[in-house]
Formats: structure tokens, sequence, C-alpha cells
């Protein structure tokens, strides 16, 4: 299912070469990387020049040094918005597969990809956190149990679920390859490919 948000796009229409930013939001082990990964796939056989900004590995690069305070991630989320615009600008699709859990840092990219006149979408990867807690991918929320870390996002540490994103998935009640067309359709939808 497909649920657009009441906003108008960040940018008029455009041709299937231009770039946009698609940014995908959501608790640890929510679905984003494996999302992104595929529907990057899928667009590169048709294509298209694609990036994936993944946060993890940006983290350790681009951010390296950043903690996990509310200023840090902001900080982190912001670096990360900047590079994925100057790729979208550039005709990249951009798919950055990041928690980012404060809805202002989220809309601070949202602001700097519309002053440059570059597309953004904004896609809440939905997985409640007891399905998380059970996927678990990095281990994360078995550590924060054992008392090993603090601050998970979800848990520990507020995340602020977008109120009208331009799709919310509902990653746990579908395979991968369904979240990556439903995710796909929008951009046809939205005339980004």
């Amino acid at each position: 299912m497909v649920v657009t948000a009441h906003r108008p796009a960040s940018t008029s229409r455009c041709a299937c070469t231009c770039g946009a930013t698609i940014w995908l939001t959501g608790l640890p082990s929510a679905g984003k990387t494996t999302i992104a990964r595929e529907l990057a796939g899928r667009l590169r056989e048709e294509g298209h020049r694609v990036e994936v900004l993944d946060g993890d590995e940006v983290r350790a690069f681009l951010s390296a040094g950043l903690g996990f305070s509310r200023e840090d991630r902001d900080t982190n989320v912001r670096r990360i918005g900047m590079a994925a615009e100057v790729l979208a600008r550039n005709g990249v699709k951009v798919l950055v597969p990041v928690i980012a859990p404060y809805a202002d840092a989220r809309e601070a990219v949202r602001a700097r990809h519309r002053a440059h006149g570059v597309p953004f979408l904004e896609v809440h990867v939905a997985a409640p956190v007891e399905v998380c807690s059970v996927r678990d991918v990095k281990g994360l929320y078995a550590r924060q149990a054992a008392g090993e870390i603090s601050g998970l996002t979800g848990v520990d540490d507020p995340y602020e679920v977008p109120e009208a994103p331009d799709l919310r998935i509902a990653s746990h009640d579908q395979t991968v390859q369904e979240s990556a067309a439903q995710l796909h359709a929008l951009l046809v939808e939205r005339q980004l490919l």
C-alpha cells in the first residue's frame, strides 16, 4: 500500500535522468538497508545511476568520531543529507537507509534539498520494535537488554515517527522484494524514473 503525504513535491517533475534522494528512516533492524540494496539493484538494471549511503558505513568514514548524543546524531544526519543532496543534484538516485530519529533533523535535510531544487522523498520503514528486536541484525537489542549499551533508538532513546512520509512501508508484513517494488512504484508515480 502506497501512502503519499499531503505535502507538495519538493520540486517540479523531472525527466528520468534527474537525481533524487530517497531517505529510508526507521528503527534499527526495520529493513531499511535491505530494502535500499534490493531497490538499488533493480534501478541499476534499469540503467539508473544509484548510490546507497548506508548509515553504518557513513558513520565509519564521514562521521567518524561522532557519538550518539542528540547533537551528534543530528550532525551525522545533516552530513549525510548534504552528501546525498550533492549526489542527487548531479543526477544520481541516492538511497539513504539511516535511522535519523529526530523529525527536525530530517526536515532540515528536506529543506536543504528544496533550497537546491532537488527531489527528496521520506520513506518510513515501519516495522514495530518487537519485530526489530527479534530480527536484531546487529545484536543491538540483545546488547541493550544485557545492559552493555544504552541509547538504543526506539527502546531507551526516542524515535520520532514521521507524521506524513511520502511512503510508509510495513516491512514486517511483506517480502523485501515487495517492499522494494512498493518504493519503485512511488518513484514512478512521482516521475523520478
